[in-house]
């Protein structure tokens, strides 16, 4: 065996300091950032990101899920760093006084933060140009950014980008709720928002699902010509879930965007909306 695989027997080893007092979320994600990691729950997800390349600092687990991920960790670890990699073995309930709640599927890993690519630098790489990217403006509930981003990964997106105020994509939940398509759809930060020159010059349609007098229908929308044409690259802007986008971002829009609705509901929640306006502009740029 190249890994090295190390039994805990109580929550304080100082060599957990990645792992402990994770149940505050403003302190977890201080700490996430300032030491350059986050964390990946459930063989699943920790599965996706030693798939897409990320390297763990540690792992943490429960004896019966070490079957599913040795296999997995003597290939992605045991050659490339010499068992370098810790491996830390405990029963779920020591588990779980170490990090403050219940892991899914029984394992963790601290995974090494990737730097982000700059925007242009992003849209640049995807081979021949990406035709549709979704923006997250200021969404504030982890959950609802992993599931856009399962929506983005599921339904095509090329990219996912997010403004300099929105929850962190690679914080826990979110990816958990992503199912690990956090490491899949390539992803970035924007230095600043509104950047409405910058996606222009990438030649991209901004287009704000929002509420106004001026907007038009989804069904509409993907009939117009800027849409149906060869060359149609499309940016979906959603906002965050309490007030929608910002007036800056709707007065730099392109086209204000509903999805009809009935039942009288007026809206999706955001990560539902993602989905909807992912779906019905599959073909654009095919």
């Amino acid at each position: 065996m190249l890994i090295e695989l190390t039994a805990l027997s109580a929550p304080d080893d100082p060599r957990l300091a990645d792992y402990t007092s994770m149940t505050d979320v403003n302190l977890r994600k201080s700490l996430e950032v300032e030491r350059g990691l986050y964390m990946a729950e459930s063989t699943n997800v920790i599965i996706r990101a030693l798939e897409a390349g990320h390297r763990p600092r540690s792992l943490m687990m429960a004896p019966r899920w070490l079957p599913d991920l040795e296999p997995l960790l003597e290939h992605f670890l045991g050659a490339a760093d010499g068992g370098g990699t810790p491996v830390f073995i405990a029963p779920e309930e020591l588990l779980e006084s170490i990090t403050g709640f219940h892991l899914h599927r029984g394992a963790l890993a601290a995974m090494q933060r990737p730097e982000l690519q700059a925007v242009t630098e992003l849209l640049s790489s995807l081979g021949e140009g990406p035709k549709r990217v979704l923006i997250l403006e200021d969404l504030v509930d982890h959950t609802n950014v992993g599931a856009a981003f399962r929506s983005a990964a599921a339904l095509g997106a090329d990219a996912v980008l997010v403004t300099p105020q929105c929850a962190d994509p690679l914080y826990r939940r979110s990816v958990r709720v992503s199912m690990g398509t956090v490491f899949q759809v390539p992803w970035t930060r924007l230095d600043k928002w509104p950047a409405k020159d910058e996606l222009h010059a990438a030649g991209f349609t901004l287009a704000s699902l929002a509420l106004s007098d001026d907007s038009v229908s989804l069904d509409e929308f993907i009939t117009m010509p800027a849409m149906t044409a060869p060359d149609a690259r499309l940016a979906l802007i959603m906002g965050t879930e309490g007030d929608g986008l910002k007036k800056s971002t709707l007065a730099q829009t392109d086209y204000v965007v509903r999805i009809p609705m009935m039942g009288g509901v007026d809206s999706l929640n955001v990560a539902a909306a993602s989905a909807v306006a992912l779906w019905a502009t599959r073909t654009i740029g095919n």
